[in-house]
């Protein structure tokens, strides 16, 4: 496998070998990185829930997260209702949730809201078409841990589910 020029751990650039899985991957690092970055890994990656109304960002998300060993998947909901239900009954199963904004019924708001309560070791992003300021700031208040912009924060929530995996965040 050749890796594209510049590619790296931190670049999670694509290889350019085709019809391997991780030219499929939007933002996947190539195979030969993707084992490097699990070896500095501790010993389990944080059991992610998502909560994404997109099926195709959904899966492309967690397999990237997944491959690179940044996360591993415990489920995932379409719908407020869903997310909240599933997070505050099973609190004991999960260490962090990926939660969008806008969903397909219902609102991320009010799955940040139903979470408040969580443990102190659990994580809380949001990640987001619609990032701005406000929302930013109404995110903070709900006590999310960080907010990342879908259009151009991936490369940040990738470095902090490798970052939280590695025991460092």
């Amino acid at each position: 496998l050749r890796p594209t020029p510049g590619c790296c751990a931190r670049a999670y650039t694509e290889c350019v070998t085709p019809g391997t899985r991780s030219q499929q991957r939007i933002g996947a690092a190539c195979p030969r990185h993707a084992r490097r970055d699990r070896s500095m890994l501790g010993p389990s990656p944080p059991r992610t829930y998502f909560v994404e109304d997109s099926p195709t960002l959904r899966e492309n998300l967690i397999a990237t997260l997944e491959e690179l060993g940044g996360a591993t998947s415990v489920g995932f909901a379409e719908t407020e209702q869903e997310a909240s239900q599933w997070l505050t009954e099973h609190a004991a199963q999960w260490d962090l949730a990926i939660v969008d904004v806008f969903l397909k019924r219902g609102s991320g708001l009010g799955v940040l809201q139903a979470c408040r309560a969580r443990g102190p070791r659990q994580k809380l992003v949001v990640f987001t078409s619609y990032a701005t300021p406000a929302m930013r700031k109404r995110c903070q208040e709900l006590g999310v841990d960080a907010v990342f912009d879908k259009s151009i924060e991936v490369d940040a929530l990738i470095d902090f589910c490798l970052e939280l995996a590695r025991g460092t965040h």
